[in-house]
């Protein structure tokens, strides 16, 4: 919970100073999808975890996650899907790899290099997320979840800032 430092300001002489108030556990985990189709507006489907360390309780996302983020895309889109994603140790899993060998007439997948994060627009959504949250102070690791979803639905209802993260990658949508 030691939150991610940010520039801020304050009056001149004084150093800013933000007491933070935790025991240091828990953590948020994300996914998303950037959709895009020409002729149409850009979406983000997205989906978060909260980790709090518990018995039983899953540290991050696993296979069946992404299984099932991907089927609610395909349900909110409806049509096939053309994924294009990083190489991810989840996204190259023997459970993942037999989803898509069995939902091929819907779903065509695209591995980018190993690492390229600039090819990735998901990636500028995160920034994005992570900058807005940069001085957020959390009590508590609800408060973080609560900040970072108002910002994800921030996202959502600006499909311009989408196709920004998009245009930020250098590459274009073919028909």
């Amino acid at each position: 919970m030691t939150p991610p430092r940010a520039r801020t300001w304050g009056r001149i002489g004084r150093t800013p100073v933000v007491r933070v108030r935790s025991r240091g556990s828990g953590r948020l985990s994300m996914m998303g999808m950037c959709c895009f189709k020409p002729g149409t507006r850009s979406r983000l489907i997205y989906g978060l975890r909260e980790y709090r360390g518990r018995k039983d309780e899953p540290k991050g996302f696993g296979w069946k996650d992404f299984c099932r983020l991907l089927v609610r895309a395909r349900i909110q889109l409806g049509g096939p899907i053309v994924l294009v994603w990083d190489n991810v140790r989840l996204h190259l899993t023997r459970g993942m790899r037999e989803f898509i060998e069995k939902n091929t007439d819907w779903l065509t997948v695209f591995q980018l290099p190993t690492y390229a994060p600039d090819l990735n627009p998901q990636e500028g959504i995160w920034s994005l997320v992570k900058r807005e949250i940069g001085n957020l102070a959390a009590a508590d690791l609800s408060q973080v979840t609560r900040a970072v979803k108002r910002r994800l639905k921030q996202i959502q209802y600006r499909p311009d800032v989408v196709d920004g993260c998009l245009a930020g990658t250098g590459l274009a949508l073919n028909d």
